[in-house]
């Protein structure tokens, strides 16, 4: 198929130029980028089993990253940082996930960094602030509001429903 868009491009290219030309090259073109959409979009509804092995690994990955001191010696984990040990782009990580999911990798690792707060609060006489910088934050503050935010409780009320 796109064998042929081109050699209708470079059919077009070489006839002689009318007032429909640029109409026809831009449809040609047009066409070539929707089914090039149209593969990259059904790779990921063809590869459910190397999918899920990403997925597996890149869960893998944020655990170990959220249950070491990884976060408070760099901060919270971008998407790049996340993709780059899976010998995937950024972008191609985020929309395997977005399709097999439902949730972009940033979603991923705010649930992943709640629930390790969670656990935290939960199990450990750490400060609020102790766990907000343990977790990769600068500010405890943004801790605070991600947490709130995403449960709809701030984490000392979370802290304090374990009393």
């Amino acid at each position: 198929m796109i064998i042929g868009i081109f050699e209708n491009i470079g059919a077009e290219l070489e006839s002689a130029i009318d007032q429909i030309s640029q109409d026809v090259l831009v449809s040609q073109v047009e066409l070539l980028l929707n089914y090039s959409k149209r593969f990259y979009t059904r790779q990921f509804i063809t590869r459910k089993t190397g999918s899920s092995d990403l997925l597996v690994r890149f869960d893998s990955l944020l655990s170990e990253y959220f249950n070491g001191d990884q976060p408070s010696l760099t901060g919270l984990p971008t998407v790049a940082q996340l993709a780059s040990p899976l010998n995937v782009s950024p972008h191609y990580l985020s929309d395997m996930l977005r399709t097999t999911t439902g949730q972009n990798t940033q979603q991923h690792i705010h649930e992943k960094l709640i629930e390790r707060a969670k656990e935290l609060l939960s199990i450990s006489n750490l400060s609020i602030s102790e766990i907000a910088y343990k977790l990769g934050f600068e500010h405890p503050q943004s801790f605070n509001r991600m947490f709130k935010k995403k449960t709809n409780v701030s984490p000392l009320d979370f802290r304090n429903s374990f009393s």
